[in-house]
């Protein structure tokens, strides 16, 4: 049996960072894995970026990264409103005052994409790792996408299992299809986020992922994933926030988890 830990979204927040560690210790994954966005909407870019780096966690760019790693004011972020625009400047502005050199050029080497592929019996299982969508790193995917759309993605990115963040709102949807006169299932699972959660939770969220040598893509109850809940000093994040020139209201959103 081997336990897979994802995580995504972190943006800035070592609080929330330090506790989902802390809970590594206690789930123990074989591995880990990071699908990005480690800087924005708070002050500790440097810190968070270095915490991944020292305990060498596999990590791929998000848009928020790949913005600040070649020093762009624009953060790839569909900003609906002309003050969320205005505060989204505040903080992409801080973040690339706050980032140092060496680790701005660890944002700009970070892969787009990370796959995995495992032959535990007779059928190969592919692992897909992108922070939006494998079309495009801002992509949003979310939950209420129509099916035959999320399917054909997963079919053209050969994904058996998808795991990506962006929308900062955790779900897992199974679409089943047919192939070598079987039925088998796609696996589309949404992280959620560590560091500035969206779905009305204010705690940190990862996903474990449980397989086995009898995992199949022909099985959709072989493969097991877990979104774990993580409690964090969100006040602390939250001052933090106030005590910069940071927006307040990043710091709501926090406290409230939206």
């Amino acid at each position: 049996m081997t336990k897979i830990a994802f995580f995504s979204d972190i943006h800035a927040n070592l609080p929330a960072l330090e506790a989902l560690f802390k809970d590594l210790e206690r789930s123990k994954p074989d591995a880990v894995y990071c699908l990005g966005d480690l800087v924005g909407y708070n002050i500790w870019p440097n810190e968070v970026i270095n915490e991944i780096r020292k305990r060498g966690i596999p990590t791929i760019a998000g848009n928020y990264d790949y913005g600040v790693g070649r020093s762009s004011d624009d953060c790839g972020c569909a900003y609906k409103t002309e003050e969320e625009k205005g505060m989204g400047v505040q903080s992409i502005s801080l973040t690339n005052e706050l980032v140092n050199d060496d680790e701005r050029r660890y944002l700009r080497t970070l892969p787009a994409h990370m796959q995995i592929e495992f032959q535990l019996n007779n059928d190969h299982l592919f692992l897909l790792m992108v922070h939006g969508s494998p079309r495009k790193i801002n992509e949003y995917l979310f939950e209420d996408r129509d099916e035959k759309s999320m399917l054909r993605l997963l079919e053209t990115a050969h994904a058996d299992l998808m795991f990506f963040g962006h929308t900062h709102k955790p779900y897992h949807r199974i679409f089943e299809y047919e192939t070598e006169g079987k039925k088998a299932y796609r696996h589309a699972i949404n992280l959620g986020s560590v560091g500035k959660p969206k779905d009305g939770d204010p705690r940190g969220c990862y996903v474990l992922l449980t397989i086995d040598d009898h995992s199949s893509k022909f099985d959709k109850n072989s493969l097991h994933v877990e979104f774990i809940r993580v409690e964090y000093d969100v006040e602390k994040a939250a001052k933090a926030v106030e005590g910069s020139v940071l927006p307040n209201a990043y710091a709501e959103m926090l406290r409230r988890g939206y």
